[in-house]
This record gives C-alpha cells, sequence and structure tokens, in this order.
C-alpha cells in the first residue's frame, strides 16, 4: 500500500487526490501540495475551459471537492483538471483525467468518478522514438489496458509482425503469430475518430469484443479509412511519425501475413506522466493550444 500511495504522489506531485475511485455522493477531495496557490483548470477534452462556481484558486495543504468548484462534473464525461500558478505561468505537476461514469441503469449521475494522471507513452524502436497520446475520452477501458500492458513492461521486445505498406503496422502479439494477446478480451469502443494517419486502434478478430494487446498504427488514410467505425482508435501518434514509416516500408518475406523480412523489434513503452515540459496532448487538444 506504501508504495501504491508513493507512485500516486509521484505522478500527481501538486493535485493530490484522496484516492482513485469516488463513488456517487462522497465528495472528490483532492490536496494542494505546493508552496504556492494554484488556479485550478477543468476542461473537456478538446481543451475547452469549463466555468468555476466561485473561485478556482486554492491555497497550499488546501483540500477542495473538485465537484464543488466544477459541478459540471456530476453531468458525467471526461474531463481534466490542471492546475497552474495563482501568479500566472505553464501547468505545474500532472493534470488529472476526471472520468464520470455513468452507469445506463442508473440515470444520468454518475455512479462512481475515476481520477488518474494524464499520461503519454514513448516506444523506443530501431528507427527512432515515437511518441502517443492517448483517447481517455472515448476508449477509457482500451487505454487502461494499454496503459496497464504497457508500464508493466508487456510489449518490450515484441515485435511488429505484421506490416501492410501504406495501410497498417501491428504489433502486441507475444506469439509473434498475430494470434496471441494477454489472456483477456477488451469490449469494443468504436467512436467517431477517423484512422487517419498515426491514429493507434485495436486489432481484432471477427467478434467486435475480441481486442486483447494486439495494437496498430495507421499509415494512409486514403486505405484505412474503411476501418472508421469497425475498430476501436484509442491514441494517436504526436512525435515520430517518421520512424513509423520507416518501419511501414520494411520489405516483407511473407505478403499474406505481412512478416517483415527483418524483425522490427518494440524495444520498450515507457509511460510518462504529462508536465509542463513534456505534453503531447496539445495535439489532441485544439482548444488547450490556442492559450
Amino acid at each position: 500500500m506504501t508504495q501504491v500511495v508513493g507512485m500516486i504522489a509521484l505522478l500527481f506531485s501538486v493535485v493530490m487526490p484522496q484516492k482513485m475511485w469516488y463513488p456517487r455522493g462522497q465528495p472528490i477531495n483532492v490536496t494542494i501540495k505546493s508552496d504556492k496557490a494554484v488556479k485550478l483548470d477543468l476542461t473537456d477534452f478538446t481543451g475547452k475551459s469549463l466555468d468555476a462556481t466561485g473561485s478556482a484558486t486554492v491555497d497550499p495543504d488546501k483540500i477542495v471537492d473538485i465537484a464543488t468548484i466544477f459541478p459540471q462534473v456530476k453531468s458525467g464525461g471526461t474531463f481534466v483538471l490542471w492546475a497552474t500558478p495563482a501568479a500566472g505561468g505553464d501547468i505545474v505537476g500532472t493534470p488529472i483525467v476526471i472520468e464520470a461514469r455513468v452507469s445506463p441503469n442508473a440515470g444520468k449521475e454518475p455512479m462512481v468518478y475515476h481520477l488518474e494522471p494524464l499520461r503519454y507513452a514513448v516506444m523506443t524502436t530501431d528507427k527512432g522514438p515515437v511518441t502517443m497520446a492517448f483517447y481517455y475520452d472515448v476508449a477509457p477501458n482500451t487505454v487502461e489496458s494499454f496503459l496497464t500492458l504497457a508500464d508493466g513492461g508487456y510489449f518490450d521486445g515484441l515485435n511488429f509482425h505484421r506490416i501492410v505498406q501504406g495501410f497498417v503496422i501491428q504489433g502486441g502479439d507475444p506469439t509473434g503469430t498475430g494470434m496471441g494477446g494477454p489472456g483477456y478480451d477488451v469490449n469494443q469502443e468504436f467512436n467517431d475518430h477517423p484512422h487517419e494517419a498515426g491514429v493507434l486502434s485495436m486489432a481484432r478478430a471477427s467478434d467486435p469484443n475480441s481486442a486483447g494487446s494486439q495494437f496498430f498504427i495507421c499509415l494512409d488514410y486514403a486505405q484505412t479509412k474503411q476501418l472508421d467505425g469497425k475498430y476501436t482508435a484509442f491514441g494517436k501518434v504526436t512525435a515520430g511519425m517518421d520512424a513509423v514509416k520507416a518501419i511501414g516500408s520494411t520489405p516483407v518475406a511473407d505478403q499474406q501475413t505481412g512478416k517483415p523480412a527483418t524483425p522490427q523489434v518494440i524495444r520498450k513503452i515507457e509511460i510518462q506522466p504529462v508536465s509542463a515540459a513534456n505534453n503531447p496532448y496539445t495535439a489532441l487538444m485544439p482548444n488547450r493550444s490556442k492559450k
């Protein structure tokens, strides 16, 4: 338990939730762990700021209920909580993703609130690093599965076992055959994100709910547009598309399976917390990037 608390403190660093799950009816309390007052800003997943009820400036070591300052969270949806110095400046600490999860059989008010650090991934390949940000808002379960696997080292040393030039590169199979997975399935979370170049999506069998750990990265929307609404898009490459394209240009030894002539290894995937210095989400949040 001490290890978990320490990890949470390290990730959030400034805005510290008291826990990561809050059932309906409980205050969504967070503590400000900074030496100066901060201003809180709640946005939707496009980066659009939501109005605060009263002051959103909070003094150090003070505990506040996010739902009191930003009652919009009670309507359901996915939000990001940012903190900046009260005197102005760039973000401090790691932003918090707040998922207000609504049960289909329990009315419109969320049943539970899930708080987690906003994170991104850096994949190391022989062709160069690839930075990836995630669609927490439309594919929360897929994102959670991918982050958990990656953070545990699951993908490290696996190959891109299938390459279809001008279409996709596919990896995440521990067997390297296209038939392997993590031992569980992830239900589909089809959404409106187009499968344009750089988009991460989940491979699956004929059953829509048969995704596991195999993912692919799209190369050319002219070819991958056909996948829209049929596969779960869960993130996007924000830097390193040159490496992705280089892998996608690798000659294949078997046209039917797409097996590359030379192994294309995922050396490692590292999960990192967003910070002022490293925030790939400006590429996914148009309203945030305009600020």
